[in-house]
């Protein structure tokens, strides 16, 4: 019995549950029904009003026409079948053939005004109407209510557009209760159909525009997002170059530091303090960023290499190169099947390690382009070395045979663009007069070049 009873009160419960819930539901519905269709502002999601502004002046003049038709029809039928006078039967078409053209720019305003004229038309019209005209509809009102519905649906969401049809049967379905003679009653089913098919082919419509406009949006945040990730990484990857550069700076100062105490005759203990704090300083820095490079390069499964067989692929830590190493980089590339001849202009000095990595990394990825982009080119890679500045260029010549599409975007020269821009510098790229490419990096020189060479002295 008391597990009977605990049965029996939980059901109690679940119904009073679900009675509270349709309660509420019930009561939601004039809310939900003002903000749909009584609200100043449309319920169209964004980007919804400018779509449809698009398609909207080519079915400007076609309605404009349909509706002088509709005019002379329906001025013809309130008239003669719903004996309601020349003057009401003008007035009542007149307002619904207008309705259908306002329709394009205001679809629920237009939507109340032909209910309304269905309705009016239908009770005054109910005493003397002749037995045979569709009641409560008449033919222009059936033509004119769908053309409208049908618009709604276009630029309304499914909910609405539900709503409308709804309430334009249940106008028509209030009209024929109030009846007091018999009608022709195919009328209902007729409208039926007419509003059903409209609202249907209204909602599919919009449905397929929405659905494209959502997959352009979303290809253009695909597009954001991959440009976006494409800095990062490149970015990511100067940011680790640099360090390694700023690490070896690091142990130069840390060795010196060291060293320097035993070139000095009888130093002081404030100068062996200061010297020594210099060094284990250094040293945490030098400690910090090798701890930080290895938690950047922790992700990389192997080292950049944007060219196959170009130097330092395949070594994760291997030290980063410099234009001494960019005739190994052309051989490589040579041996790939690519005629490539390098150039030096002028007296080759020494220079800072960024500029030296980033005119190879530039002379790297414009070699890798070249390769990708115009197979079958030859191309000349110059490295001009002039008093303020060191300027690199690599043209190709014009593909001898089609090129394959890339299948994606890549970041290349974003990444030259980088480190030009790292260094205060200017990357040129373009097409030349032959059909081929030419990529032109300057870099200045006005960094000063820290002497990074052991000192000399013996240490005892």
């Amino acid at each position: 019995m008391p597990r009977v009873s605990f049965v029996k009160k939980g059901d109690a419960e679940h119904g009073r549950g679900v009675r509270r819930l349709t309660v509420a539901g019930l009561r939601g519905v004039p809310r939900t029904l003002r903000q749909d269709l009584l609200s100043a502002s449309g319920p169209q999601p964004r980007g919804e009003q400018q779509g449809w502004l698009l398609w909207r002046p080519a079915l400007a003049v076609p309605l404009l026409m349909i509706s002088v038709f509709l005019l002379v029809a329906g001025s013809v039928e309130y008239s003669r079948r719903f004996h309601l006078g020349m003057t009401a039967g003008v007035v009542l078409a007149g307002v619904q053939a207008g309705a259908l053209v306002a329709a394009l720019y205001r679809p629920r305003t237009a939507w109340w005004t032909t209910t309304g004229v269905t309705v009016v038309a239908a009770l005054g019209a109910e005493p003397r109407a002749d037995p045979d005209a569709l009641y409560p509809w008449s033919t222009v009102g059936i033509a004119v209510t769908s053309g409208v519905l049908l618009l709604v649906a276009l630029t309304h969401r499914p909910r609405v557009a539900v709503e409308t049809l709804v309430i334009s049967l249940a106008a028509g379905v209030l009209c024929s209760l109030l009846h007091t003679r018999p009608h022709n009653s195919p009328s209902a089913g007729l409208a039926f159909v007419c509003f059903s098919i409209a609202v249907v082919v209204g909602a599919a419509l919009r449905g397929r525009r929405v659905a494209r406009t959502q997959l352009v949006v979303q290809e253009e945040i695909t597009a954001e997002e991959r440009a976006r990730r494409t800095l990062l990484e490149e970015r990511s990857r100067i940011a680790r170059e640099l360090h390694d550069v700023v690490a070896h700076h690091m142990s130069v100062i840390s060795i010196q530091a060291q060293v320097a105490p035993h070139l000095v005759e009888n130093p002081s203990e404030e100068l062996k303090e200061n010297l020594a704090g210099i060094r284990q300083n250094a040293v945490e820095a030098l400690t910090e960023l090798r701890r930080v490079l290895g938690v950047l390069r922790s992700e990389d499964p192997v080292a950049e290499g944007a060219v196959p067989g170009a130097v330092g692929a395949g070594a994760r830590h291997a030290p980063q190169p410099s234009l001494e190493r960019l005739d190994e980089l052309v051989a490589n590339v040579r041996g790939a099947g690519v005629p490539v001849t390098a150039d030096v202009v002028g007296t080759a000095r020494a220079l800072s390690p960024g500029v030296e990595l980033s005119a190879f990394r530039i002379v790297q990825e414009a070699l890798s382009n070249a390769m990708r982009h115009a197979p079958g080119a030859a191309v000349r890679v110059v490295v001009a070395h002039h008093r303020a500045e060191l300027v690199v260029r690599v043209t190709n010549t014009a593909p001898d045979r089609p090129v394959a599409p890339s299948p994606g975007a890549g970041h290349g020269l974003l990444g030259m663009r980088e480190r030009a821009a790292m260094l205060g510098g200017e990357l040129a790229v373009g097409a030349t007069a032959d059909g081929g490419y030419e990529v032109t990096a300057t870099l200045p020189l006005n960094t000063p070049v820290p002497n990074t060479s052991p000192p000399k002295g013996n240490p005892s």
